[in-house]
């Protein structure tokens, strides 16, 4: 009796143990084809079907299906980001002729209404042609065309540059704009963060209402640089802070200000591209300070 027992325990030992391997081998092999997946290379032809089990057949039939989508996005996104090349190309030409000849137009002897068509002739031409500048941009950094080169240095000098475009701006409308110096460094590319600064910095002063301050100053943490720019303007509703990143977006409180909405989109994808981020803050009482997060240096 105790030899059968033995036996039986034997037995059920055996059997347990070739469970534990069957349930070691599925879970190798879910643990593999999610793998594969997050590379972006699983594809279900790899495996046999007819050796797998029912939860592996649907793991494998969902992550081709995703595959697929994401196959499909990676296409439209391409398309999309193509289109826009092609746009902002066949339309820069256009828009610099249409800018000369409205400025030779302003030069004419015209009546005055005559001469208020062609400064808003003029301005169109202008914005027209800001737009098509900042399509090109969006579109090269987005399709690897145009790859950031982050390198350590100090940011002082740049914010110099990017806050002395926006003096004169700021002196017509009677704002404050001040530089806080503080000898920061990080690592950075020297000529795209300048224009995420300047995206930032011309948002600042366009909101900020005349008798209004905007300042530019840097906080150093472990890991990071913050460059902030702050302003005394309206603020930034909490609904709204998320959206404003967004491609084209316009908030409807800016209806009345000139902007296409790309911007902020602009500044964010340059912080991205240097392992960086941007976020906002608006308190209750007004104003909002954005802050460019990049790596240390």
């Amino acid at each position: 009796m105790e030899v059968l027992f033995l036996l039986m325990a034997l037995a059920g030992a055996a059997l347990a143990g070739r469970e534990r391997l069957k349930s070691r081998r599925l879970l190798r092999r879910l643990d593999q084809m999610l793998e594969q997946a997050a590379g972006g290379s699983f594809r279900e032809e790899a495996f046999n079907e007819g050796l797998l089990s029912a939860l592996e057949s649907r793991m494998a039939r969902y992550l081709a299906s995703s595959s697929l989508s994401q196959e499909a996005m990676a296409r439209e996104k391409a398309n999309i980001q193509s289109l826009l090349t092609d746009i902002s190309h066949q339309i820069k030409t256009p828009a610099a002729n249409m800018l000369l000849y409205a400025q030779l137009l302003n030069e004419q002897p015209l009546t005055q209404e005559g001469r208020a068509c062609a400064a808003a002739l003029e301005g169109q031409a202008e914005k027209l042609r800001t737009l098509t500048d900042i399509l090109s941009k969006l579109s090269r950094l987005e399709t690897g065309i145009l790859t950031l080169h982050p390198v350590p240095g100090p940011l002082e000098p740049m914010l110099e540059d990017a806050a002395a475009q926006f003096a004169l701006q700021a002196a017509e409308k009677d704002i404050t704009l001040t530089l806080v110096p503080a000898g920061a460094r990080a690592v950075f590319d020297p000529k795209w963060t300048a224009e995420a600064v300047c995206n930032l910095l011309d948002n600042a002063v366009k909101y900020t209402p005349p008798g209004g301050s905007v300042t530019v100053d840097t906080v150093a943490y472990e890991m990071f640089c913050c460059v902030r720019v702050s302003d005394t303007g309206p603020g930034i509703p909490e609904e709204e802070q998320a959206k404003i990143f967004q491609r084209f977006y316009r908030a409807p409180s800016a209806h009345d200000q000139e902007g296409v909405g790309v911007g902020l989109y602009l500044a964010r994808e340059i912080a991205r591209g240097q392992g960086g981020y941007l976020k906002v803050k608006s308190p209750e009482d007004g104003g909002a300070v954005f802050s460019l997060f990049l790596p240390g240096g």
